[in-house]
């Protein structure tokens, strides 16, 4: 996981108290400034830097008929206090079942802003918040955006349609 993420690149989580945090916290603490928060939603990872937040998720959190009206309105909560929002959905195995429940979580979140991740591991739960988080984060969004100008200008620069219409107007 190391050699995926920048080692210089350091950043402060707000995590909450509850148990299902702890493993991930654990592994985030070796590399990254660590608070942990009781006035933050259960289950949740705050990056106040990138502006984005993770509320995860266990499987076994789900009922049999994919209908936990507290869970739901745990999310929704956690939408409305966050604006770029992220829920990982883990599971040791995506089966039949757990698709089900990914697909049935997309589906009544749809239009809204949150976006669905599944995970399988707790490794995975921290190298996903980690890319989503450094590539949000402000110096890296910078440096992208202008990346991606670069990009644009190179491809409209090195076009052959560009050159034609170019050609045709003058």
């Amino acid at each position: 996981m190391a050699s995926d993420t920048n080692p210089s690149w350091k950043t402060t989580v707000i995590i909450s108290t509850s148990p299902q945090c702890d493993e991930p916290s654990q592994i985030l603490a070796q590399q990254h400034r660590i608070r942990r928060s009781d006035n933050i939603l259960s289950s949740s990872f705050v990056f106040p830097l990138s502006g984005t937040a993770f509320l995860l998720v266990t499987l076994e959190d789900f009922s049999a008929k994919l209908e936990n009206t507290e869970l739901f309105e745990r999310i929704e909560k956690f939408m409305e206090v966050h604006r770029n929002s992220f829920l990982l959905l883990q599971a040791p195995v995506y089966g039949k079942r757990e698709w089900d429940i990914f697909s049935s979580v997309q589906n009544r979140f749809l239009g809204c802003n949150l976006r669905v991740m599944p995970v399988h591991s707790t490794a995975d739960v921290v190298k996903g918040m980690l890319i989503i988080a450094k590539a949000t984060s402000k110096p890296n969004v910078e440096n992208l955006r202008d990346q991606m100008s670069l990009a644009c200008t190179h491809i409209v620069d090195h076009s052959s349609v560009w050159g034609m219409l170019q050609e045709i107007q003058f």
